[in-house]
């Protein structure tokens, strides 16, 4: 009686102590669950994932100019999305067989994967992926950031998510997401994510063309692609298997399924053999990279594509650029410019060894037109570093019109005479103490000469004592505000070109000899919308963003100087810049080469375009000492301009006023050279009242040269319309347009004033010499 009294005790202990460990299990679960499902991400953010749509870009004309694909980290990802009456149903069956074969009966969750983990979490296990198809979605998309962890609450933010996007989405609605997001193994420069990029990568098809075979090996691929695609072997058993199911699911039929086991299905990169029964005889891997996929798809202007990718990011950011369905970005790239510059990259003769990098752009906008990053050979694609724009390289002598204008700026003039004879300065970090520069090759003339005269000839000497003369602060100053600082510690020897930029920014530093004065940061993009057409960008509303760096004077007498660099001096006379020179065209610029020599530059202006070539090894290093950059870079200047001035109107620089010209004192060479000067009866050009002279429509209407054709309207700043005559002037801007864009800027068919407002004249006569004009510059002089 007392045992069985003890015993009955003891089991209600036991009984109430399990019961308060079931509460206190509750408890504590409860309470996590609260707390994590207060922090559980927003489920509707399914409704407009577009798990990272692709932006798709266009060049100026509007025609398609290629894709940019995004990044997880640092790692590029190939995705398209697709639409699910895009795929193979064959797809969608295979994969519901393998991942979730209950994926139509459940609510989200899967009751035994549940159990499964439970038990793991009761023998302190690590907690494995979700089992269903919902599960893995929300695993990728709305916890993407705990993807890689193994955790209770990860887990339970998966079931709650789950169950919530089960209660808002259609089954077909998460079965598309799902084959958009999953990821599918490595594709080179990219990472494989999403059906299409899968089938592209495997099996050169759209996913629509897939048929049973190839949607069996690409489903099986799904857990482990970096396992299974370098061993055939081993994922055909689980091709086999699948199959197998996919009859007892009856998705399809016998026939079917033997028929699929029987073909000869050959994915890239493989080379298979197989017997009568479908069965391997032979597997063997062959070529790894041929699953490879671009990083940018685009087969045109994969480094300009480059720079815009930056540009969009660094504007927008990541999410913008990739996520809410992409953008789409209309970009400066004249298509025209473009294969100018590569057909001349294709014929350039250039050292043994080296490589080059070139752009156009827009001197009056500084909008980039055309570039290439590399030498380009036949139609072989182009290593991916992209010289003109990420190559830091010394720009030697190129550097002296800047050092020259800055002079000029202070009240020195080009027929001032300076010594081409030995000098030397004080140098501390010097190995002799002394800084004692040298002209090319060591020669010198051991005379006077004019300013000119020494830039004609590109002498070190003279220059350097310009340097000087003027003081550093000034000339580093300048360089400064042209964006091509010096570097750390570098002394007089920046004057000879110990400063590292890029083909990109020297252009954008010689536009203002072009331009009267304004210097533009380079510009890759025009308009940028959403999906939708929601404006995001225009550049019209930055058409006024400038900085001037030289009065219009100064950078008149700055041209003047470089017009004679490529005029005065022929080869045999001394000359470097010969090649240059466009029959027919008013012709600047200036070559450059750095110590090795490593680097050979030319850089130069006509009146439509500013362009720069460089040519180098692309690791760096010396090439041949007889290498000189007045040979090879300005006849690859002049092959990429002369196509594009073939059908321009021949006219000269806008000349601004108070400019005199007298004759070059010298004999010989410069007999008939005549050297421009201010008139002295002109306001001092270091006078402050010449740079509050506006400046905007002075230049713009004086020598704003058609870039790209279309025409000119006038639009609403705040609506981003064509203006009306109800629109005030002081919200009215300019921007060119092609025919085709017109519509998307028609304005309200009937416009009204404000209250108590009338139709302002000035806005009617604006808008009537605007809008509807074809020839691109209302207003412009007829040169």
């Amino acid at each position: 009686m007392t045992g069985r009294l003890l015993t009955g005790r003891f089991f209600k202990l036991l009984f109430s102590l399990l019961l308060a460990l079931v509460f206190v299990v509750l408890g504590v679960g409860v309470t996590y669950g609260l707390r994590w499902s207060r922090n559980l991400p927003d489920y509707h953010a399914l409704d407009s994932l577009t798990l990272g749509a692709v932006t798709q870009v266009y060049a100026r004309d509007g025609s398609p100019l290629g894709t940019l694909v995004p990044k997880i980290g640092e790692t590029n990802v190939s995705r398209t999305l697709v639409s699910l009456d895009e795929i193979s149903p064959f797809m969608t069956a295979a994969l519901i067989s393998n991942e979730d074969r209950h994926f139509f009966e459940h609510y989200g969750l899967d009751p035994n994967g549940i159990a499964r983990q439970f038990r793991r979490l009761s023998q302190n296990e690590n907690v494995q992926g979700g089992s269903t198809l919902t599960n893995q979605l929300v695993k990728n998309t709305l916890l993407a950031d705990y993807q890689s962890a193994r955790t209770a609450e990860r887990k339970v933010k998966e079931w709650l998510l789950s169950v919530q996007v089960e209660r808002s989405f259609t089954k077909e609605e998460i079965l598309q997401d799902y084959l958009n997001i999953i990821y599918w193994g490595d594709g080179g420069p990219v990472e494989l994510y999403g059906i299409y990029s899968a089938s592209q990568a495997y099996f050169g098809k759209t996913p629509k063309q897939l048929d049973l075979a190839e949607s069996l090996y690409l489903t099986t691929l799904i857990p482990g692609p970096g396992l299974y695609y370098p061993n055939y072997t081993r994922q055909r058993p689980l091709m086999k298997a699948l199959l197998a199911r996919m009859v007892e699911d009856k998705w399809v039929t016998q026939a079917q399924a033997d028929a699929a086991w029987a073909e000869k299905l050959q994915p890239r990169g493989w080379k298979v053999a197989y017997d009568s029964a479908g069965n391997l005889s032979g597997a063997k891997l062959v070529n790894r990279s041929a699953t490879y996929l671009r990083a940018v798809s685009t087969s045109r202007a994969p480094h300009f594509m480059q720079q815009v990718q930056q540009e969009l990011v660094t504007r927008f950011g990541r999410e913008k650029v990739y996520g809410s369905g992409g953008l789409r970005v209309y970009t400066t790239l004249d298509p025209q410019a473009q294969n100018a510059v590569e057909a001349a990259s294709r014929k350039a003769k250039i050292p043994y060894g080296t490589t080059l990098a070139a752009v156009v752009s827009d001197p009056y906008t500084g909008e980039v037109l055309g570039m290439v990053g590399q030498k380009l050979v036949g139609n072989a694609p182009p290593a991916d570093w992209n010289n003109a724009a990420q190559g830091q390289r010394q720009i030697g002598s190129s550097i002296k019109p800047l050092l020259y204008t800055t002079a000029l700026s202070t009240g020195i003039k080009q027929l001032d005479l300076y010594e081409d004879t030995p000098i030397s300065f004080p140098c501390p970090t010097c190995p002799t103490g002394r800084y004692e520069p040298k002209d090319f090759e060591g020669e010198m003339t051991n005379r006077s000469m004019t300013l000119r005269e020494a830039l004609d000839r590109s002498l070190n000497l003279p220059t350097v004592r310009l340097a000087d003369k003027i003081g550093l602060p000034t000339f580093f100053g300048k360089l400064n505000e042209l964006n091509i600082p010096p570097n750390d510690g570098t002394g007089l020897a920046a004057a000879l070109g110990a400063v590292e930029t890029t083909p990109v920014k020297m252009a954008a530093a010689y536009a203002p000899f072009a331009n009267g004065g304004l210097y533009r940061a380079p510009r890759y993009i025009s308009r940028v919308t959403t999906a939708r057409g929601e404006l995001l960008y225009d550049s019209a509303s930055e058409i006024g963003k400038a900085h001037r760096v030289w009065t219009p004077q100064v950078a008149y007498l700055g041209l003047d100087m470089i017009k004679g660099v490529v005029d005065d001096l022929g080869t045999r006379e001394g000359g470097f810049s010969e090649p240059a020179r466009i029959a027919g065209w008013p012709v600047g610029g200036k070559t450059g080469t750095s110590t090795g020599p490593k680097d050979l530059w030319f850089v130069g202006v006509n009146p439509y375009y500013v362009g720069a070539v460089w040519i180098g090894r692309q690791k760096g290093g010396n090439m041949a000492y007889n290498i000189y950059s007045g040979v090879w870079a300005p006849p690859i200047w002049h092959d990429m301009m002369v196509p594009l001035l073939q059908n321009k109107a021949v006219r000269d620089f806008a000349q601004p006023a108070g400019i005199e010209y007298v004759a070059h004192p010298d004999a010989g060479p410069y007999t008939k050279v005549k050297v421009a000067l201010v008139d002295p009866a002109y306001k001092d050009t270091t006078n402050t009242v010449i740079e509050t002279v506006p400046t905007a429509p002075q230049y713009r209407e004086a020598s704003l040269p058609s870039s790209g054709g279309g025409m000119v309207i006038t639009l609403d700043r705040l609506t981003l319309k064509m203006a009306t005559e109800f629109t005030p002037p002081d919200r009215i801007i300019r921007r060119r347009v092609s025919a085709t864009e017109l519509p998307a800027f028609a304005p309200d068919p009937n416009p009204q004033p404000l209250k108590e407002e009338k139709p302002d004249p000035a806005a009617v006569k604006q808008q009537a010499a605007g809008n509807g004009t074809t020839d691109g510059i209302p207003n412009a002089p007829k040169n």
